[in-house]
């Protein structure tokens, strides 16, 4: 296969479909690491095409969605600041913070840009060199390395008005605190094929052998998860636990070693919090001692920031996979795309957004006999 097309093809879908039917036996939760693969999920229906006995859990792979609130209102304050130039994915300017959001900071007054890669706010820093350009850095090991190598270019290039506002968290410390939580019910996972394709798979046999789960690194087509459960089932009707590469035609064993030298050069390990969550040990980055003059958060100082979620929103519950997005009380009411109470319902990888624009608004199995992607959603 080689074109986007051949990955929507509606009778190889009724095939795996057919082979994942006739393989489960008993009851079976997996959960889908990554928002993108949810979104493919909900938008395709694959989780009402699939056996009663096979559930999808929506796991916190949405980087949009665990940035925790702490570090939004640093990006508020500092966004605020005169002289500062803040900038930004456009997926974070309406993730609400402690009363406002960025696009309100830029409505009062704040010099908020939307870039499309690190890089356009490092080219800005260097035609405006009189003032602060702040790059918001967020994301799963995806996102990282271009990061990092704008930091590392900055440093070269001798621009010392750039700094990188990092809340950059790793998938593996996850789905081990995942798999603590006493209220667990994860029985295996699919990862998320393009982190892989960054880090590689080398961090995941230990998962597997210690929590005994199948982890099956998928994509984001639907065949790519159709093939993901059809292989994670079979595991699990076996009795394996074993780490299973389905996406090779972007995954190697070893990821990336460009990618992942950079990350070496310009990271470390730190513990970080998920919202939410709350704190995973050794689950994000900061940046090295080395380049420790370009985080804006020692060069702005922001301490002593109170934060304060809305009581009624229960995000933190759906990024633990313990909650469905329509089973909370606010979904679709006072919760809304365009009154968000909280980042899933913004980020365009969340879960909360994806049942609302695909209508998901009550789970509703389809007939036995359904067996094919079109037509399958909810609406």
């Amino acid at each position: 296969m080689k074109y986007i097309d051949e990955f929507h093809d509606p009778d190889l879908a009724a095939r795996l479909l057919d082979e994942i039917r006739a393989t489960v036996t008993r009851p079976w939760a997996l959960m889908e690491v990554c928002g993108g693969q949810t979104h493919t999920i909900i938008r395709h229906g694959i989780d009402q095409l699939l056996p009663d006995k096979v559930e999808l859990i929506h796991g916190p792979g949405c980087p949009v969605c665990v940035t925790p609130l702490e570090v939004i209102d640093k990006a508020l304050e500092i966004a605020s600041r005169p002289g500062v130039i803040f900038c930004s994915f456009g997926d974070m300017l309406r993730v609400p913070g402690t009363g406002r959001d960025l696009f309100q900071v830029r409505g009062a007054g704040g010099d908020v840009r939307v870039v499309y890669s690190p890089l356009d706010a490092l080219r800005i820093a260097e035609q405006n060199p009189d003032r602060e350009v702040v790059f918001f850095g967020i994301g799963f090991e995806t996102t990282a390395p271009p990061n990092a190598m704008t930091v590392y270019q900055a440093r070269k290039l001798g621009i010392r008005n750039f700094s990188l506002l990092v809340s950059h968290v790793r998938v593996p410390p996850a789905i081990e605190a995942i798999m603590q939580s006493p209220n667990c019910r994860v029985q295996a996972f699919l990862a998320a094929g393009h982190v892989c394709s960054v880090m590689g798979t080398q961090e995941y046999p230990e998962l597997a052998e210690r929590f005994r789960v199948p982890i099956v690194v998928t994509g984001f087509e639907p065949l790519d998860i159709l093939e993901g459960v059809r292989r994670t089932v079979l595991q699990l009707e076996r009795g394996e636990h074993a780490v299973d590469n389905a996406y090779p035609r972007a995954v190697r064993a070893e990821g990336n070693p460009a990618a992942r030298a950079m990350l070496d050069d310009v990271f470390e390990v730190t513990d970080r919090p998920w919202r939410g969550i709350g704190v995973i040990p050794d689950s994000g980055w900061r940046l090295s001692e080395r380049y420790r003059d370009y985080d804006a958060e020692y060069r702005f100082s922001v301490d002593g920031i109170n934060t304060r979620e809305p009581a009624e929103c229960r995000s933190g519950e759906v990024l633990q996979g313990l909650l469905k997005p329509h089973e909370c009380e606010a979904f679709g009411t006072t919760c809304t795309p365009r009154t968000p109470l909280g980042a899933t319902m913004v980020s365009s990888e969340g879960a909360c957004a994806a049942y609302y624009l695909y209508r998901r608004l009550e789970l509703k199995a389809p007939s036995s006999g359904a067996s094919s992607l079109e037509g399958s959603a909810v609406v």
